[in-house]
């Protein structure tokens, strides 16, 4: 598998980095409706005998042009990355979304970006892709500036689920919120995953016999409070089943910021400053306030049972 490369901008770029195939959206998530605009982009790849791209934008456009409103994203930058190169993407043509860009009509852009700044030889969009100053541009429009302006157009069809619904972002957020990571992980094609940096806390955790490892959420779609069976993947790779609160922690007080706290099964080491990534694999409870920490930790133990029943750990 050829390993990704990130190009930043449009202008300028020599010509190693022009002339692919490339796979237009925001792709949070990369999820299966994403990955069919991908997979018409990598087919159009291989006739062409081309790299095989994906343009996305920074910040995503819903942040841009929506700011003030909650967090919302179903990846970090790397974990996009990563999903991307998993589907054999090339290059990543990560644009910058500043003023010149949003100005844009989609003529422009079609016209600036995609023909002369990067040369594109195909461009593949999903079936509601807009583009271009207030939205105007569609995938018919799409498909008339490709015979203008010299590359192939291809439009993938909506993808939809066994009862129905359409696969998308939103549908993946709204899931999350309700909890239902089951259903994010149906949409996505692989569970849901919070990944972060573990963070130095109070180590009540392991006074009390369960240690986790806490990892901020911020920036992040916020998952429903509570209790999760989880699988997480330290830096080195390996993998561990265990059990996690996403919340405030109500019995704790002190704690204003919604926190992932795992505690990884049969694992004793320090993880403290390292990146972990930790997959919701089902929702056990809502988060709830105890009388006191003795009945919190009874209350563990069986959260504890119940994920290793779960996940056959």
């Amino acid at each position: 598998m050829k390993r990704l490369r990130v190009v930043r901008g449009w202008k300028d770029l020599p010509a190693s980095d022009k002339g692919s195939a490339i796979a237009v959206g925001s792709f949070d998530g990369v999820h299966r409706g994403h990955q069919q605009v991908i997979a018409l982009a990598a087919e159009a790849a291989k006739q062409l005998g081309v790299p095989l791209g994906v343009i996305t934008f920074a910040p995503h456009p819903r942040a841009y042009f929506r700011q003030g409103e909650p967090a919302f994203a179903l990846q970090k930058r790397d974990q996009q990355a990563r999903a991307l190169e998993a589907l054999g993407v090339e290059v990543l043509y990560l644009l910058p979304l500043e003023p010149e860009l949003a100005e844009m009509t989609d003529r422009e852009f079609a016209t600036k970006v995609l023909a002369e700044g990067l040369g594109a030889r195909h461009i593949a969009v999903g079936f509601d892709n807009t583009f271009g100053k207030g939205r105007s541009g569609t995938p018919e429009a799409m498909r008339g500036y490709g015979q203008e302006l010299g590359f192939g157009v291809s439009v993938a069809p909506a993808v939809t689920g066994e009862e129905g619904g359409k696969f998308s972002s939103t549908r993946i957020r709204e899931a999350l919120r309700e909890g239902r990571p089951h259903e994010a992980a149906e949409i996505l094609g692989r569970p849901f995953a919070i990944e972060g940096e573990v963070q130095r806390g109070r180590q009540l955790g392991r006074k009390l016999g369960f240690p986790t490892a806490n990892v901020s959420i911020a920036g992040y779609v916020v998952p429903r409070f509570g209790v999760y069976a989880t699988r997480t993947r330290l830096p080195d790779g390996r993998r561990f089943p265990g059990v996690a609160n996403i919340g405030v922690n109500p019995t704790i007080e002190g704690q204003t910021d919604p926190v992932l706290e795992v505690w990884l099964f049969d694992f004793d080491e320090d993880l403290y400053d390292q990146v972990i990534e930790t997959e919701l694999i089902a929702f056990l409870r809502p988060e709830e306030k105890f009388p006191d920490l003795d009945t919190m930790v009874v209350q563990i133990r069986v959260d504890a049972q119940a994920a290793r029943t779960l996940l056959n750990a």
